[in-house]
């Protein structure tokens, strides 16, 4: 894989650029939740694997779905956008309408969750 989080952390720091507080929850919560992100983005991948995501697709995938399934103040809908602008800007239009398609199953999943929870 990549550089580990600490190091990146460290070489950010080192250059000058401290990571702000929300991002490094983001950095570090990312990747202490790895695993369960990618299993709940493989079961949202339709005829895609993880392994055949593009690196900085599935870091965007990433990201998102962290801020979606994490308490917060991020409402999905806006986890949702910045993702896929993200993926217009640094990846191509076809990465940005399987991140949206993606992540929005990720929230119809969630919120089909909340619902049966709701009335259990």
């Amino acid at each position: 894989m990549g550089v580990p989080v600490n190091e990146a952390i460290r070489r950010a720091e080192a250059g000058g650029g401290a990571l702000d507080p929300y991002s490094f929850e983001l950095v570090t919560g990312v990747s202490s939740c790895l695993e369960r992100l990618d299993r709940l983005i493989s079961e949202h991948l339709e005829g895609w694997t993880m392994t055949r995501v593009a690196p900085l697709e599935r870091s965007i995938l990433r990201l998102a779905a962290f801020e979606m399934t994490v308490p917060g103040d991020v409402p999905a809908a806006v986890a949702i956008d910045e993702a896929v602008e993200l993926a217009k800007r640094y990846c191509s239009d076809e990465a940005a309408a399987l991140v949206n398609g993606v992540l929005g199953a990720v929230q119809r999943a969630g919120e089909e969750q909340a619902a049966r929870e709701d009335g259990a």
